[in-house]
């Protein structure tokens, strides 16, 4: 799952992306609003982290242009102690939802995890698919009963397959959210990432469709 962070406090923005990318995202950071608008403008992302005092651009503008743009994904606000009616502003130009400067970073996690789960239409942590469950708050994953041991490119991988079951997922859609658009893997890096997986949770579970990708679930 890939999150895009606004944020033009570098320190605050390396703490979110760090806490983020051990809760098993993939980030890209910008430092201003003109940069913010064109990445969540033009990029596909499953979340976004908005500073409202954004320089260049302030995050209100930047949310009203991705929204009038038809931007739909989900995104959290964040605003300065006391501002209550930037709050206000934020949420009717189409915020979805907001936290306060400072916060715990605990909360930014949750609440991140909860915004992205609404907009797939999952409502707990879990997402079951058969006898396959992954806990996304505890990171952790069963297959018929037994606990399953992933690795972080694999927890991803699979994460991003069942949030998206029945849908066939493309190769570079994969690679977008399990690596991020700053790396470069190897040209079979998501074919061996699958061979892994279905080692651990079973070949049946995974389904490669030719010329197209994988899903997981009976594809629509």
């Amino acid at each position: 799952m890939r999150v895009l962070i606004c944020e033009d406090e570098r320190r605050i923005a390396a703490n979110i992306a760090e806490a983020l990318e051990n809760a098993g995202y993939v980030t890209e950071t910008v430092h201003d609003g003109e940069s913010a608008w064109f990445r969540g403008e033009t990029e596909e992302f499953d979340a976004i982290i908005l500073d409202l005092g954004l320089p260049r651009l302030d995050g209100l503008s930047v949310l009203r242009k991705w929204r009038a743009a038809a931007v739909a994904t989900p995104i959290l606000t964040l605003t300065a102690r006391g501002t209550w009616m930037e709050r206000v502003e934020g949420i009717d130009a189409g915020s979805d939802d907001y936290l306060t400067k400072p916060f715990q970073i605990e909360e930014l996690i949750a609440r991140i995890n909860a915004l992205i789960r609404r907009c797939g239409g999952h409502l707990t942590t879990a997402l079951t698919v058969g006898d396959m469950v992954l806990d996304t708050r505890r990171k952790t994953v069963h297959v018929d009963g037994r606990n399953v041991e992933l690795s972080v490119l694999e927890f991803r991988l699979l994460r991003y397959l069942l949030h998206h079951a029945g849908r066939v997922v493309l190769q570079g859609e994969l690679i977008e959210h399990v690596y991020g658009s700053d790396r470069e893997p190897e040209s079979n890096a998501i074919e061996a990432l699958i061979v892994r997986l279905r080692r651990k949770v079973g070949v049946e579970r995974i389904a490669t469709k030719r010329g197209h990708g994988y899903v997981v679930g009976e594809a629509a």
